[in-house]
């Protein structure tokens, strides 16, 4: 059995060894920018901001979508690039698919709760004493 030597390169191709290239200043950069996110949600919500509380909701969602697309570019390093953009397509993929089992939980559970619930929506009808029911005839007292 003859011994084969690989070179000390043998898993890297020499286009993705120039993309994988990631500097200090990307890392600083990221850092940066989602601190500067994590601030700005943190002052919307102790700050008293907005006082509209969906559209507080709304905004902190974009802040959050933001930060997580800052994460996945700067500290994962997924770019349409590497390898040959599967990786930012099963993202993409899977992002999609999560966004419609969510919403599809919340439309069933909003859904659930106003066919199932009736009584739910009026505070009046859960508030009044319930009524005493007639006695069955013959039935002992």
């Amino acid at each position: 059995m003859g011994t084969h030597e690989l070179p000390a390169d043998h898993g890297a191709h020499p286009a993705e060894a120039e993309e994988l290239l990631v500097t200090r200043s990307d890392y600083v950069r990221g850092f940066i920018l989602a601190v500067l996110l994590t601030v700005a949600a943190f002052w919307l919500v102790m700050g008293d901001v907005i006082q509209n509380r969906a559209t507080l909701a709304v905004a902190l969602g974009v802040l959050a979508a933001v930060q997580i697309l800052i994460h996945m570019v700067y500290f994962l390093h997924m770019n349409g690039r590497m390898q040959g953009g599967w990786t930012l397509l099963s993202t993409i993929f899977a992002a999609v698919f999560v966004v419609v089992t969510l919403a599809g939980t919340l439309w069933v559970m909003f859904h659930m709760n106003a066919h199932m619930m009736p009584d739910h929506a009026n505070p009046m009808a859960r508030s009044q004493p319930a009524q005493e029911r007639p006695a069955l005839p013959g039935a002992a007292p």
